[in-house]
């Protein structure tokens, strides 16, 4: 091998990784590095940033309980939308994993949503849950369901809404990756299952559940992590509102970069919001983390 033919074989690897190398630091280790620096002081992006040292974290956790509210607003909101869409997803990967009629254009309509722009199904939502001529009270009034309209984007009833859409959006994608989990187990199992007499509730809890463990842990951690950093369905349908009643975390980190509405603030507070973004990293982290250590636990006692 010629010496130029051994320059390549030992720079092609890092030529071909320069590319993402540049794009991470660019549009990851960059905005890190500046929200760690920013995070310590007073800076609105226009006037000049003043060093205020720890006075932003000493706002966050004796003045600001709009803050944790929207901590406990993403508690509720992951909560409700994991309860429901993890099972359902599981439930219909199991059925459409069988020998079903039609079941590759069900597998398609189902993970459709998924590769639908968030704002695109957000609006739509917002339209068919209008409190006056939404399609949704349209119909349950046609049906004599219910004598007025129902504020459903309001305050007893946003985020309901919210955790809908989100249900709405995610089934599809969760349902795909318990198919990938499901077509590992062998079909023999279920063969031998059946001869030996179990039915298919019984092949489902003794069978499928154990043998999917790594991947439902692999899924639960990305549902868990997806849903506590979520916040654009949220911004579209209520902005937040009313009353703050749907504002999560990552929102109100946005709204201090991004005002959003009329009722937000007017300037920006960059060195406020990179401090505000940290705590939240750290709580996402921390509460993946107690997943993780939980479910290893678990895996070693079973």
């Amino acid at each position: 091998m010629t010496g130029k033919k051994k320059l390549q074989a030992y720079t092609g690897p890092y030529v071909m990784m320069l590319p993402t190398v540049i794009l991470l630091t660019l549009f990851a280790i960059y905005p890190l590095a500046w929200a760690f620096k920013y995070m310590f002081f007073d800076y609105d992006g226009f006037t000049d940033a003043k060093f205020i040292g720890l006075d932003n974290f000493v706002r966050l956790f004796t003045r600001d309980s709009q803050y944790w509210y929207s901590v406990w607003n993403t508690f509720v909101y992951t909560a409700g939308k994991l309860v429901i869409t993890l099972p359902l997803s599981l439930i219909l990967a199991f059925i459409l994993n069988n020998k079903l009629l039609g079941k590759n254009a069900f597998r398609a309509i189902i993970f459709m949503p998924t590769i639908i722009s968030t704002a695109v199904i957000s609006l739509i939502f917002t339209l068919m849950f209008n409190s006056y001529n939404g399609t949704v009270n349209n119909m349950l009034m046609s049906l004599g369901l219910i004598d007025q309209p129902i504020e459903w984007l309001g305050v007893k009833y946003s985020m309901m809404t919210a955790i809908l859409v989100a249900i709405w959006g995610a089934v599809g994608n969760y349902m795909v990756l318990f198919l990938a989990g499901l077509q590992g187990i062998p079909n023999d199992l279920y063969e031998s299952a059946s001869i030996d007499g179990a039915n298919k509730a019984q092949q489902f809890w003794h069978i499928t559940i154990p043998l999917l463990g790594p991947v439902l842990q692999m899924i639960v951690m990305l549902a868990i992590v997806n849903s506590l950093k979520s916040y654009e369905s949220i911004m579209v349908l209520t902005a937040g509102g009313p009353g703050g009643k749907t504002e999560v975390m990552y929102l109100y980190i946005y709204k201090l970069f991004f005002p959003v509405s009329e009722g937000d603030a007017v300037v920006q507070q960059y060195g406020y919001g990179a401090a505000v973004g940290f705590v939240s990293a750290l709580i996402v982290g921390l509460l993946t983390s107690l997943y993780l250590y939980i479910s290893r636990k678990s895996s070693e006692v079973h």
